[in-house]
């Protein structure tokens, strides 16, 4: 199955760069998966995905329903608020919408059940850092392996 991960973020947003993070842990052990580092969404996002058939993406979420740092898995099906995180743009659709147009248009675009989503729980931040709060600096371990487990035995990375 052709795969690609993504982090989303803003790396010098504090934690709003938390994808940036954990793809940067993943790469040096899957060499032959394509991962990218990127601050889009909706239809930038949906343009980045096209030819390939699963991709998860990393991003910060703000629910306010978990502790700082909290990792949560789905998909982009199952998504509560599909306006949240980098899905979808100030000036933007969301990306299940961008999927729908995309699809219409004949792109070749993943199933929304086949966009696996990694969140980690974090704060509203406009300050500019590069650093991670502990909590969140502390997830990112974790969401790493959480992408493993998903990528585990049904994927040839190509």
């Amino acid at each position: 199955m052709k795969t690609l991960l993504i982090g989303l973020g803003n790396p010098i947003l504090g934690d709003d760069g938390v994808g940036w993070r954990v793809a940067d842990a993943l790469a040096p052990h899957l060499p032959s998966l394509e991962i990218d580092r990127l601050s889009l969404g909706g239809l930038s996002l949906m343009e980045r995905i096209i030819g390939y058939e699963y991709v998860i993406l990393i991003d910060s979420l703000v629910t306010g329903r978990f502790p700082l740092g909290h990792v949560t898995s789905f998909t982009l099906d199952q998504l509560p608020d599909h306006t949240g995180g980098h899905t979808t743009a100030a000036h933007d659709t969301s990306l299940l919408t961008a999927l729908r147009v995309g699809k219409q248009m004949g792109a070749q675009l993943p199933n929304p059940q086949n966009i696996h989503i990694i969140g980690i729980e974090t704060l509203p931040n406009f300050d500019f850092s590069e650093q991670l709060s502990p909590p969140v600096a502390a997830a990112v371990p974790v969401a790493a392996q959480l992408v493993r487990n998903l990528l585990g035995g049904n994927h040839d990375f190509s």
